[in-house]
């Protein structure tokens, strides 16, 4: 009886995580996107609270459910998505931060997962690696990839990758658990670990263990140690686990998943085979059930000097909750890799009082004049935030 439940309560998790996904997915055949009108109303960018002096505009639309983000070399931004399987190639030609070009570079299976390097792009499906050489001269034309690796695990369930290359020029790939709960790192040890390898996908070393589904890392800029956010697991009910920003001190870590959630959560399955002393404890937990995703520190110059070194969190926002938490981005403040402070940044995605979202915030990406990208999937556009220093630049 109780594996058929576990059976049972496995397939409604995944029926639930496809559920919570955008429900109306849109369709686009065409090599560019249909023009839409820049115009911030209907995606209420103005009931967003900014901090004062601080401004959010709409740089690019009808880009369907954008994820992750990578700059290329020239000014092209490329953009992956999760269910609607394309990948995007944004081009703004005129430099006025609007975009001018949407093309849909490529589409494929689940590339959630792009990095830039050198020139190319690498885009990585859940259970492979594509390169694009040289990808802002092909823009536009007949495409040229190359396979770099076939053989990860395919499983849908976590199985979105979120990628990036370390200041190692190593590639960090991430393997999330197939699944709300379980450990079936017998049947494959990549299950809920971070991996990584050379950019021809040798050299293959498993870099962090225990990590349920991390779907964003970056790097401190002065210390160069990672820094990662992980979702914590669903089912335990409204306010626990914590979901997880954690650093990697040194490869091979474990963070705990599936026996220890949080730091503090022994699992009521597997919590007995290990205890949670056995593990890293997180640097910071976050609220339970916001599903954080990507984590950058600003390294620009147009924000004010005490944002300089912050580390900014997307909170992708809740499913499993009576009540939904998170749809917003949080600053984080670390010092001598110790977490000191952690606020709010960015909020009102969520209605609170109506329980309904306007956007879902994915990733970030600091441009050279050192305005921020940020991309959401629900509203299917990108936003610029800036920075001026004037009464009216604030949606407050």
């Amino acid at each position: 009886m109780k594996t058929s439940f576990l059976k049972l309560a496995m397939v409604l998790s995944v029926v639930i995580a496809l559920h919570s996904c955008k429900e109306n997915k849109k369709e686009n055949n065409d090599s560019t996107a249909k023009e839409i009108e820049l115009d911030s109303t209907d995606l209420a960018l103005l009931d967003l609270n900014l901090p004062e002096g601080f401004q959010i505009e709409v740089y690019a639309r009808g880009v369907d459910g954008a994820r992750s983000m990578a700059m290329g070399d020239n000014g092209t931004l490329f953009v992956g998505t999760r269910t609607e399987n394309n990948v995007y190639a944004i081009q703004d030609t005129n430099g006025d931060f609007k975009a001018d070009n949407i093309i849909v570079l490529d589409t494929m299976e689940v590339p959630n997962g792009i990095a830039m390097r050198n020139g190319d792009l690498y885009v990585a499906q859940p259970g492979s690696l594509w390169k694009y050489p040289n990808i802002e001269d092909q823009v536009g034309g007949e495409l040229e990839k190359e396979l770099i690796y076939d053989d990860f695990p395919t499983e849908f369930h976590h199985g979105w990758k979120y990628i990036a290359f370390g200041p190692d020029d190593k590639l960090y790939v991430p393997v999330g658990a197939p699944c709300n709960i379980c450990n079936r790192t017998d049947e494959d040890e990549r299950f809920a670990t971070i991996s990584r390898m050379d950019a021809d996908g040798s050299n293959r070393e498993i870099y962090a263990r225990g990590v349920r589904n991390s779907v964003g890392f970056t790097w401190h800029p002065d210390t160069k140690q990672m820094w990662f956010t992980d979702n914590g697991r669903d089912m335990l009910g409204d306010d626990i686990p914590p979901c997880e920003l954690n650093t990697v001190t040194e490869a091979g870590q474990h963070f705990g998943y599936p026996f220890c959630h949080g730091g503090i959560i022994k699992d009521p399955e597997f919590g007995d085979l290990r205890p949670c002393s056995d593990f890293v404890d997180p640097a910071l937990q976050l609220d339970a059930h916001v599903a954080p995703l990507a984590i950058k520190f600003y390294t620009g110059t147009m924000f004010p000097e005490e944002y300089k070194g912050k580390a900014f969190i997307t909170e992708h926002g809740s499913w499993n909750r009576s009540k939904k938490v998170g749809y917003r981005i949080m600053m984080v403040d670390i010092e001598d890799g110790e977490v000191v402070n952690n606020e709010i940044f960015i909020d009102g995605w969520l209605n609170e009082s109506e329980q309904k979202a306007s956007g879902r915030p994915v990733d970030m990406l600091v441009l050279k004049d050192g305005s921020m990208l940020i991309s959401d999937d629900y509203g299917d556009a990108i936003y610029r935030l800036s920075y001026n220093n004037t009464a009216l630049a604030s949606n407050n």
